[in-house]
């Protein structure tokens, strides 16, 4: 749909005050992993208050369904009750994809991953704070999921960590 500006996409969840940590691609950019990816992913607290504002700050995304045979999406009715139904949501923004993974491969869920997750600044102002998955969650993550592309990037991903490890 639009042009791919995590930056939005981050600020929008923050501005409706979703709980939720950044892991995959742009978790591990955010950790100094030189990935190139063309989605978020974040795994959001589950919490039914939690779901009612991330349902708010979609709406306000004007997020759709993500689908190989309708490039426009797939316009949904988001509600915190619809969330509630499924695993994982791909969805399309005007700000680029998102995908919501309420228990990702490997790690667990919400909580499991905000214990070890750091608050970063991700603009140059420091105006936007986000949680962001340590690169060994991101790592255990892609390992258990076991796509071909997640274990592609591990050999990247384990420099990184172990190169910012032993700084």
């Amino acid at each position: 749909m639009g042009e791919f500006d995590p930056v939005t996409v981050l600020r929008t969840l923050n501005e409706h005050d979703v709980r939720f940590v950044v892991i995959g691609g742009v978790g591990a950019r955010l950790r100094g992993a030189p990935l190139i990816t063309e989605d978020i992913d974040i795994t959001p607290d589950t919490d039914s208050a939690n779901l009612i504002n991330l349902a708010e700050a979609l709406r306000v995304l004007d997020a759709r369904l993500r689908t190989v045979v309708d490039p426009d999406g797939i316009p949904l009715l988001i509600d915190a009750d619809m969330l509630a139904t499924a695993e994982s949501w791909t969805l399309m923004t005007e700000s680029g994809d998102l995908d919501l993974v309420f228990s990702p491969d490997g790690i667990g869920s919400y909580d499991d991953l905000a214990r070890s997750a750091d608050s970063l600044s991700i603009t140059p102002d420091g105006s936007l704070q986000i949680l962001v998955a340590t690169l060994d969650d991101i790592i255990r993550s892609k390992e258990a999921a076991g796509r071909d592309k997640d274990l592609a990037a591990l050999p990247l991903l384990r420099r990184t960590r172990d190169d910012s490890a032993g700084r």
